[in-house]
């Protein structure tokens, strides 16, 4: 009788062991147990396993995520509007007249509530005082130094640690089950696109927000693309599923949000074909986080609850689902 050699043995109860391990471990340690994460993990079992009724191919396998306050903190206010009244400070010595013109002068005193009590004409003129007229390379690089040294007013930890860790271990679960994972906001898709990379692991051809328009020229013989006063696109509510459409081609089979803005995305890829999965993010932690829904000026979730229950969407209570809400 031939022997197997001992150490072949060794090696495929080796072998045999890390692949119980890595099957048994939990892809979601940040989630508590519960319906919640049972619900999300059903899902992914369903459409990935071959040979389910639920089974749905790779080239399908596409999730939506919103950015403010699905996968970053966004209260007090967004974080696009921290990187504009800061820009707003920066430029003042080029623009005395700021100092008595509506709504710089109210930024640079720090009287926010003032500065936006303009409503959207003020905001857009701020925006477009600090998103246009330069090149798009020299845009990123104020987004990149400026996200380099910002800090929340809260915590006082660089924005980009402001990030749920619940939420980039769904976006590596579905990753790994070879998913597509997206970007779908309403900030500016320029303004995310420096970092999403390096933050969410989602690279920039799969961030899709709202735009300005942007044209071509020659400066000094060097083609560049200079960005306008001018909007683009605005993608939010109704404008989600559009920017989908544009973007990707394909209709997504989950989507993940926290807000009213969010509820024509859901709502379109809950009414696709075959299998799909809808979660909402819903603010319940005043300790660890914030506690806002229907009457929150940023991120509000009114119409969206109600449907979310009318539905059967999964709603994540973060005070009870999230044992941890932020990354360390």
């Amino acid at each position: 009788m031939k022997r197997t050699p001992f150490f072949l043995i060794a090696i495929a109860c080796l072998l045999i062991c890390s692949q119980s391990i890595s099957y048994a471990a939990d892809p979601l340690p940040s989630w508590n147990e519960g319906k919640t994460k049972q619900a999300i993990v059903n899902f992914v079992i369903k459409v990935s396993t071959a040979g389910s009724p639920d089974f749905v191919p790779v080239a399908k396998r596409i999730a939506t995520f919103d950015n403010d306050g699905t996968l970053w903190a966004e209260q007090p206010m967004y974080v696009q509007a921290f990187f504009v009244f800061d820009r707003i400070k920066a430029l003042a010595p080029q623009h005395p007249e700021w100092q008595t013109k509506e709504p710089f002068a109210s930024v640079l005193k720090g009287d926010l509530q003032t500065a936006l009590a303009g409503g959207e004409n003020a905001v857009m003129e701020m925006v477009m005082t600090t998103h246009a007229g330069m090149t798009t390379g020299e845009f990123e690089q104020q987004v990149k130094d400026w996200l380099a040294t910002a800090r929340h007013p809260a915590s006082k930890r660089p924005f980009t640690e402001m990030v749920y860790q619940p939420m980039l271990e769904l976006l590596s679960y579905l990753r790994a089950n070879d998913f597509k994972t997206f970007i779908v906001s309403g900030g500016g898709i320029e303004f995310m696109r420096p970092w999403a990379e390096k933050v969410y692991g989602i690279p920039p051809e799969q961030v899709i927000g709202s735009s300005i328009k942007t044209k071509f020229e020659l400066r000094e013989g060097k083609p560049v693309l200079v960005r306008l006063a001018e909007i683009n696109f605005i993608d939010d509510k109704e404008g989600k599923p559009v920017g989908i459409h544009q973007h990707i081609g394909r209709r997504p089979i989950a989507a993940f949000g926290n807000s009213d803005g969010d509820l024509q995305m859901l709502q379109w890829i809950a009414a696709g074909s075959g299998t799909t999965f809808c979660l909402y993010v819903h603010h319940t932690d005043a300790e660890r986080e914030w506690t806002y829904d229907r009457q929150s000026h940023t991120g509000r979730l009114d119409k969206g609850l109600d449907e979310a229950k009318a539905k059967g969407w999964t709603v994540v209570d973060m005070k009870n689902d999230w044992n941890v809400v932020f990354t360390k």
